[in-house]
């Protein structure tokens, strides 16, 4: 589809990445290039424009280039892959607490039927309804800002679900009464202490217990002198996957 006013943008020039709203203002320069507003609308995404190639942003290119955020997100190379953990489904109704900025949810809600969110900082609660009204995303979930604890939820009634809370060992009986059997469990966890601390929680609740980490190491695409980076994402978190037990 042709651009139009309104839409956002992924310019790319040389090594740079912008994510930018197709205004009638916009306009953007870098070293001696210039593009402007008139010089992408109609056009199809692929094309170069005065050094800049025009294309549509992806959904991890919103999380990375356009989301705001107050704390560190969960990276979308953990996000992409615990989604794929938890085998979500459009028939699956996914539990999340400790929402953030919302990065996650917005990768989850793209394979789930609904998500049920809650996120106990007000100010954590705002900001990811307003990442996600940027975008159009998240229509399929129903965020409350309340702490999980006193959320009012019936038993074996979630397909799977995704903690991301300082302490989810505090929540662990809680998250076994509402998940159904055999569902999967996720969680990310910055330290080893609390990973251990967890796996002693899930004793007798869980089963098929998994902790590992993605380590993210992209290469210079040049043929000629192909390399790694000078910088990587290395050790974001450590993600924990399990199934609840009888």
């Amino acid at each position: 589809m042709n651009f139009r006013e309104g839409d956002y943008i992924l310019l790319v020039c040389e090594d740079r990445r912008y994510l930018k709203a197709l205004t009638k203002d916009f306009s953007l320069n870098y070293k001696e290039r210039v593009i402007r507003f008139e010089d992408i609308i109609g056009k199809e995404p692929g094309h170069s424009v005065n050094g800049f190639y025009v294309l549509n942003p992806t959904l991890e290119e919103m999380i990375l280039l356009g989301f705001q955020r107050k704390t560190q997100i969960v990276y979308p190379k953990d996000s992409f892959y615990i989604a794929y953990k938890l085998g979500l489904s459009k028939d699956k109704r996914l539990l999340e607490f400790g929402v953030g900025s919302g990065a996650s949810t917005a990768v989850f809600s793209q394979l789930a039927g609904e998500v049920w969110a809650y996120e106990i900082r007000e100010d954590f609660y705002r900001l990811a309804k307003k990442n996600w009204e940027k975008f159009d995303l998240c229509k399929n979930v129903r965020l409350e800002n309340l702490d999980f604890m006193f959320a009012d939820v019936e038993e074996n009634f979630f397909d799977a679900v995704f903690v991301d809370v300082k302490e989810p060992t505090l929540y662990i009986q809680k998250v076994w009464r509402v998940l159904k059997f055999g569902a999967p469990f996720a969680t990310i966890l910055p330290t080893a202490n609390q990973v251990s601390n967890l796996l002693k929680s899930m004793e007798n609740l869980f089963c098929n217990v998994e902790v590992l980490e993605i380590l993210h190491r992209p290469y210079k695409p040049n043929p000629d002198r192909l390399r790694p980076q000078d910088t990587m994402t290395a050790h974001t978190g450590y993600l924990v996957f399990a199934r609840k037990r009888i």
